[in-house]
């Protein structure tokens, strides 16, 4: 399915949207949200579907408001390899760039602020704001993919549970506006075997993994996916990362 084809979907004005703090418009002043405000429309999409295909033309670059997607791309014998999630706030898309490098999946049911790609460019050409707040997480994507690299590269098989764990965690906390601290209550966005191919582990691997947490009391599970972290430190050390949380979200 692509952005044209997705039913619109009411939500708040850009003054009560809940990723306004986070998003590409965090810095924008009340004229330059109102320009903003004035190209934009939402767009709703089903767990499953398709946003993007890698190679197409992408005529529009989007805010994700709610819900979860991966960026997943396919090798030439047909495997594919999961290289990243977006989350609540993160950004779709690349002005300047004419077709998509990945293809883009709704993880979730996921609720998108969609604006047209050119009018886009012409306004964050006069809108430094726009500009500078997404370099800014155009950088933080760079350094979580560098951390990425580390995980899949140097840390077992616990630690890249645990690590996958702690970015959900921090992501969900900062939508919130909360520090990353102390007991920590989300959902686990991914199935275990989308987390498996995100990690580069088999399902089984996954499964005992998050198993041993639970035992060893770093998690608490409520069905499948709702996740209780009683010590987020605790979690961190499991992860092998730091009190300041190794990973940029």
């Amino acid at each position: 399915m692509t952005i044209h084809e997705a039913l619109p979907t009411a939500v708040p004005q850009c003054g009560a949207c809940p990723i306004r703090h986070r998003a590409v418009c965090a810095r924008c002043e009340a004229d330059e949200l109102a320009a903003l405000d004035a190209l934009k429309f939402y767009r709703s999409f089903e767990a499953g579907q398709t946003l993007l295909w890698a190679g197409d033309r992408m005529e529009f670059v989007a805010s994700v408001v709610s819900g979860v997607a991966t960026l997943t791309q396919v090798m030439e014998d047909g495997r594919t390899q999961t290289v990243g999630l977006l989350f609540p706030s993160d950004f779709v898309g690349r002005p300047g760039r004419e077709r998509a490098p990945y293809n883009v999946i709704a993880t979730t049911d996921l609720l998108m602020c969609c604006f047209r790609k050119k009018p886009f460019e012409e306004l964050m050409a006069r809108t430094p704001a726009i500009g500078q707040r997404l370099l800014e997480m155009t950088l933080d994507e760079l350094d979580a993919a560098r951390e990425w690299m580390l995980l899949l590269g140097r840390k077992t098989a616990r630690e890249k549970i645990a690590s996958l764990m702690a970015i959900v965690a921090r992501r969900d906390a900062a939508l919130h506006l909360r520090q990353p601290q102390g007991k920590m209550v989300f959902d686990l966005p991914l199935t275990r075997e989308a987390m498996a191919d995100y990690l580069g582990l088999t399902l089984e691997t996954v499964s005992r993994q998050i198993s041993a947490l639970k035992r060893d009391g770093i998690i608490e599970l409520e069905g499948k996916r709702h996740v209780t972290v009683p010590d987020y430190n605790r979690l961190l050390e499991e992860a092998g990362d730091d009190t300041d949380g190794g990973f940029v979200g």
